[in-house]
């Protein structure tokens, strides 16, 4: 990228600058070839000590304020000086040297590429202005610190000067003075206002990693159930979150918020449940959860805030791998709508919703398309993603189509506060870094206004929020800088000049593509909310579980799981499984074989319900394997009944069986949703059809006919030789009344043992033993 605005000098009037210009590039040509000499003297140094023993002394700036100084200020420095090397250094001086300004943003981004500063060609301030250290022991650090009138650092023309606090001593194998050590650094020097100010925009990003389960108890509430206690950590006194929210409270910055943070701490603050193994255990940091959403609440109270799509999805992953699975894009509009209710409750502000923020602001047509498909009218992307071939830095908004305005956040300023910032010399070099491009820029073109946007990395840690604070704080007086928000820095007229082409998608940073969630991950979600649809569908009550599970999927999709893909994995597989255990809770029960004996039965299979609702909208098919053998619900293959069981409660859902031949036949029961899709896993089960077919009705019948026949002659036979036995006993009574007249005998009752009685059956009684293991089932 072109910086030639650089050369265009930071004075007053461009003839004047270019002579003043000219002039200090002459005289300074020494000193400025001095201090860009440094990166060959350094490493020669090091060689020497390699070789013969030569020290090397380690300089640390662990403050420099004031940061951007002005007429009548002292700087003061403090820092260390530690003794890197084998020998001694002896007479050891710490001085502060001053070069010549610096003529741009690529001479500081080259100035600061050189690992240190050491060379004699730039004189110290000297008198006065200066540390005596007693003899440097190796490996023992020392402090020291300085205080120099600005008036004293030769400053002139405003700009950016680099500065050196350099170290200088003598060794017993080198017995003469030399820089031994030097740490590099830049002092901005704008003592008057600029004649326009750049307006800033800086993005105050309030995101972390997911630490909500999708699992909830099954009381009223819903307790949810968290992963573990690890945000609890970042919300208290001293944590990153904390510490977010606490200096964000004193800056002029826009507000970027995660709403699945807020929903997270906010279900905090009421009763929830840490996984602990196993089980899980009472949370115990309600009271801190609470104390922070205060504060936030304050905090944001008249401020712009804007609110990512829920729990921040990853735009680029979905544009380059969920775009290939159907139904992935389908998340970003709900989430979208979900964030801004969740702000809107638990801040009671209004978010705008209509900016998406790629991760590092890096695009391509795909990822602007999917990153506007939500409603989102505004792209955050960065200046080393849609690069400006221009020899200054352009003001961040411009149109690229489609009614989309790109918002250019500058990389420089972006990527400023990176890395490990916890050692306040690293901090302080970053303080100053940012504060000399800053200013560098505005004086590109001081006659003319340009708004420009700082968006840093999107978790920034402790120590990195507090170096960026530091930083703001420095740019307070406006000197050359005014704060702005993002809603106006988007609205803000473009630049005829800046580039508003996207770049194509062979320019995506190759790192950032590997990092991408897969399709495979992408197939996984899919698979997932198909079966909430499906679950959902049951349900008397689906609102309890569509809420949570929705989150959760967000959640699978989200942003920072590019810097924990196990972590991302485990979470997913995680939300897949206390759904499928769900789903499983309603279920048929095994049936063991039973027996069909007749025409005709009733096959009973139970359905079990396990939720604490119930469940509806289901229906219960039956399906016969050999309908030649047995027909369900008379003559149909498959037939079906309707489902609908109260939580925690069982059904016997009934269907009549006809046996058409005896045998063993398989039967399939499987449930299904009221649309026809199959609900869980089928259950088959053997039926034993024992039918009696006409034959053998014909020669049961037969038998009994027989059977009635032989009885009736029977009974006759049995009548006539009562006939004729009665007939001979009147004989013999008129008889004997011939020779006993005044005998009188009664008549006697039939008590043949022969008496005709029912038959015997052909078949022996019922037997009250169990049927064995099957299942019997009689008409």
């Amino acid at each position: 990228m072109v910086e030639a605005a650089d050369f265009q000098g930071m004075g007053h009037s461009p003839a004047r600058r270019w002579v003043r210009r000219a002039a200090t590039l002459i005289a300074g040509a020494p000193l400025l070839a001095g201090l860009l000499a440094t990166g060959a003297a350094v490493p020669a140094a090091h060689a020497a000590e390699s070789a013969g023993g030569s020290p090397a002394v380690d300089v640390a700036l662990n403050t420099l304020s004031p940061s951007a100084p002005v007429k009548g200020d002292t700087l003061t420095i403090s820092g260390t000086v530690t003794n890197k090397g084998k020998r001694t250094v002896s007479d050891a001086q710490v001085d502060v040297r001053v070069g010549p300004p610096l003529s741009g943003r690529t001479a500081i981004d080259d100035a600061a590429a050189h690992s240190a500063v050491a060379s004699a060609d730039v004189p110290p301030v000297g008198g006065k202005y200066k540390v005596t250290l007693p003899k440097l022991a190796s490996g023992i650090p020392y402090d020291f610190s300085l205080a120099v009138p600005v008036s004293e650092l030769g400053l002139s023309d405003e700009g950016v000067y680099q500065l050196g606090v350099s170290l200088t001593g003598e060794t017993s194998d080198s017995p003469y003075e030399r820089v031994l050590g030097v740490q590099r650094t830049f002092l901005p020097w704008q003592p008057e206002a600029t004649e326009k100010k750049t307006q800033f925009t800086y993005l105050w990003p309030l995101i972390t990693s997911t630490h909500l389960t999708a699992e909830t108890g099954s009381d009223e509430q819903q307790t949810p159930v968290f992963a573990n206690e690890d945000l609890a950590k970042e919300l208290a006194t001293g944590g990153r979150l904390e510490q977010m929210v606490s200096l964000g409270a004193q800056l002029p910055v826009t507000w970027v918020i995660d709403p699945d943070l807020l929903s997270t701490v906010d279900a905090m603050t009421r009763n929830y449940r840490v996984r602990s193994g196993d089980t899980t255990v009472p949370g115990q940091y309600q009271a801190v959860a609470n104390q922070w959403l205060d504060a936030l609440e304050k905090a944001v109270n008249g401020r712009k805030v804007v609110a990512l799509p829920f729990a921040d999805p990853d735009l680029a992953s979905l544009a380059h791998r969920g775009k290939n699975v159907s139904g992935s894009l389908s998340h970003l509009q709900p989430a979208t709508e979900v964030a801004k209710t969740t702000v809107a409750t638990i801040l009671h502000v209004d978010p705008t919703t209509d900016f998406a923020w790629p991760l590092d602001g890096a695009i391509d047509p795909s990822i602007v398309d999917v990153a506007t498909s939500a409603g989102a009218h505004k792209v955050i992307t960065r200046s080393d993603s849609l690069q400006d071939n221009l020899p200054y830095t352009p003001t961040a908004a411009r149109p690229i189509g489609g009614g989309t305005t790109a918002v250019v956040a500058d990389s420089r300023l972006s990527t400023a506060f990176q890395g490990d910032l916890t050692a306040a010399g690293a901090s302080t070099l970053a303080v100053q870094k940012f504060l000399a491009q800053s200013l560098a820029l505005t004086l590109q073109q001081p006659s003319k206004q340009r708004s420009i946007v700082v968006a840093p990395q999107r978790m920034p840690t402790a120590a990195q929020a507090q170096t960026m604070a530091r930083a703001l704080h420095s740019l307070d007086p406006e000197r050359w800088s005014q704060p702005s928000d993002l809603v106006a820095a988007a609205a803000a007229a473009p630049d005829d000049h800046a580039n508003t082409r996207v770049p194509s998608s062979s320019r995506y940073p190759k790192k950032l593509r590997g990092q991408e969630l897969s399709t495979d991950a992408f197939q996984d979600i899919k698979a997932t909310q198909d079966q909430l649809d499906s679950f959902k569908a049951i349900l008397s009550a689906p609102d309890r579980v569509e809420a949570p599970f929705a989150n959760a999927i967000y959640r699978t999709m989200s942003t920072p799981w590019r810097e924990d893909h196990a972590g991302g994995d485990q979470y997913r597989f995680g939300v897949q499984n206390y759904l499928s255990g769900l789903t499983a809770e309603v279920q048929l029960i095994q049936k063991s074989a039973l027996t069909l004996s007749g025409r005709s039965a009733t096959i009973p299979v139970t359905v079990q319900n396990q939720l604490v609702q119930g469940v509806e909208n289901l229906v219960l098919r039956l399906t016969s394997e050999q309908p030649n053998r047995l027909r369900i619900d008379g003559d149909h293959v498959v037939t079906e009944e309707p489902v609908k069981i109260d939580g925690g409660h069982s059904q016997s859902v009934k269907f009549t069986g006809a046996g058409n031949a005896n045998g063993p036949v398989q039967v399939t029961a499987q449930l299904y949703t009221v649309d026809g899709k199959p609900y869980g896993n089928a259950m088959q089960f053997t039926v034993k059809v024992s039918e009696i077919t006409p034959t053998v009705m014909l020669v049961i019948a037969g038998g009994v006919l027989l059977l009635v026949l032989a009885g009736v002659k029977m009974y006759s036979q049995r009548k006539r030789a009562a006939a004729r036995k009665a007939a001979a006993g009147s004989q013999d009574t008129a008889d004997d009344a011939d020779t006993q007249d005044t005998e009188s005998t009664p008549a006697a009752e039939d008590t043949d043992p022969e008496q005709p009685s029912d038959p015997t059956p052909d078949t022996g009684p019922e037997s009250t033993d169990a049927s064995g293991t099957g299942e019997k089932v009689d008409r």
